[in-house]
């Protein structure tokens, strides 16, 4: 039954796949050499299972979406009020590379642009730059749950035409921004940009933040859960750079681009979503990638606003109710990642049973993605063998107008589902 999950992955993946506009980046030599077809999608849950879809194991460099994970890393180590006096939390409205500092502070005006994030590199404690790096390189490898590598090849290629980067550091070390000398904060920066991901490792990374900074792969708390709150709070303003806003209007979730190709996209509480194509529009954002995250957040309701209330869903009790049948009752608000649990935990347990009964009785509210996946429960228990049935007293999942259709399934009480499944052993 997670093959719903996987097919609505497949499905958004393969709407974009002739989409062909934009180009990788050329500024950086490396850069343009990547395969430009490359395209991978990858979904990480709350509890750490992943689905993927096309190019999710491909690797490509980092990029800009370290930057929130470094932030996140000065934070944990410095404290909000020692970092917030070097770099501010506003949007910029400008590009990512602009040559500016906020006109009163002098410091740069948010860490997801390139003069904030090299003054987040400045601020992470090292006696030299390679303790610093090696810092941020482990950091990044816990939220990913994986050792990662560094492409030499890209490293190389970006100091040697980093000279836009160079004058941003020179003139945050002008303003007594940065913490130590320029070029070694830059070199640390390269090299923070360099290190190689999949989109399967954003996605991972991604839903350490959904956690809180607890990473659910490896069950470690790598960052403080405050931390978190306010990296994503950046996230959400300034992550998408000058297209910040329609994104939010749009996508509605903190995420953070790349010039890599990369996008790395954050529900609280809920999944992490990692992204790659390379072919990029004009500010920097993956073209193929933004339309995946439209859809996504669309087709599967995934809108941090459309979450905000805290009784998301839950299986509210999972119990057998005699010989071969067992019982689902759900409760709270019934989205996507609340339906996705129920029909993974379904599928997990289904050598335990030879009849389900989903009971949503308790359910607030559903919505049509939810709704999709749970009426195409029976469909696959039905393909291994098994029966389903549904308590749905209230026609939240199957309206009464469609009752007709699901004759023989669907029952107003669980003691009735119960019977139907008793009878159906006894046959």
């Amino acid at each position: 039954m997670a093959a719903l999950v996987q097919q609505y992955l497949d499905q958004i993946r393969a709407e974009q796949i002739d989409l062909r506009d934009g180009a990788p980046a050329s500024y950086i030599p490396e850069l343009a050499n990547v395969d430009p077809d490359g395209f991978g999608l990858s979904l990480s849950s709350s509890d750490g299972f992943v689905y993927e879809s096309g190019d999710s194991a491909l690797e490509f460099t980092i990029q800009s979406i370290s930057k929130p994970f470094t932030y996140a890393l000065a934070l944990d180590e410095l404290g909000q009020e020692a970092v917030d006096a070097r770099i501010g939390v506003e949007p910029s409205g400008e590009a990512f590379n602009e040559i500016s500092v906020d006109k009163v502070t002098k410091t740069p005006k948010n860490p997801m642009i390139n003069a904030g994030a090299i003054a987040a590199v400045s601020l992470i404690p090292g006696a030299d730059a390679d303790e610093r790096f090696d810092r941020i390189h482990q950091f990044y490898s816990a939220c990913a749950g994986r050792s990662l590598d560094v492409d030499s090849g890209v490293y190389a290629s970006e100091k040697a035409t980093g000279n836009r980067n160079r004058a941003i550091a020179y003139m945050l070390a002008s303003f007594g921004v940065l913490e130590g000398d320029p070029d070694e904060v830059l070199d640390v920066y390269f090299r923070q940009c360099s290190v190689k991901v999949t989109s399967t490792d954003l996605a991972r990374m991604a839903a350490t933040l959904a956690r809180g900074g607890f990473n659910p792969l490896t069950g470690r708390r790598i960052v403080d859960a405050n931390v978190v709150r306010r990296t994503l709070s950046v996230m959400v303003t300034c992550g998408m750079y000058d297209a910040a806003g329609d994104w939010v209007s749009a996508v509605g979730m903190p995420a953070k681009s790349g010039v890599g190709g990369g996008i790395v996209a954050v529900l609280p509480g809920q999944l992490g979503i990692g992204v790659y194509s390379p072919r990029l529009d004009s500010r920097g954002n993956s073209v193929r990638g933004v339309e995946v995250c439209r859809n996504l957040s669309s087709q599967l309701g995934l809108h941090f606003l459309t979450v905000s209330r805290e009784s998301s869903a839950t299986l509210r009790a999972v119990f057998d109710a005699g010989p071969g049948v067992r019982v689902y009752e759900v409760q709270g608000d019934l989205l996507f990642a609340g339906a996705e649990q129920v029909l993974r935990t379904a599928q997990q347990d289904s050598g335990r049973y030879d009849a389900a009964v989903l009971d949503v009785t308790r359910v607030d509210d559903i919505d049509d993605a939810a709704r999709r996946m749970l009426t195409g429960m029976r469909a696959g228990l039905l393909a291994a063998g098994k029966e389903a049935f549904l308590v749905d007293p209230d026609g939240r999942l199957v309206p009464a107008d469609r009752r007709d259709d699901y004759d023989g399934i669907v029952f107003r009480t669980v003691d009735q589902a119960l019977e139907a499944a008793r009878q159906l052993g006894a046959d």
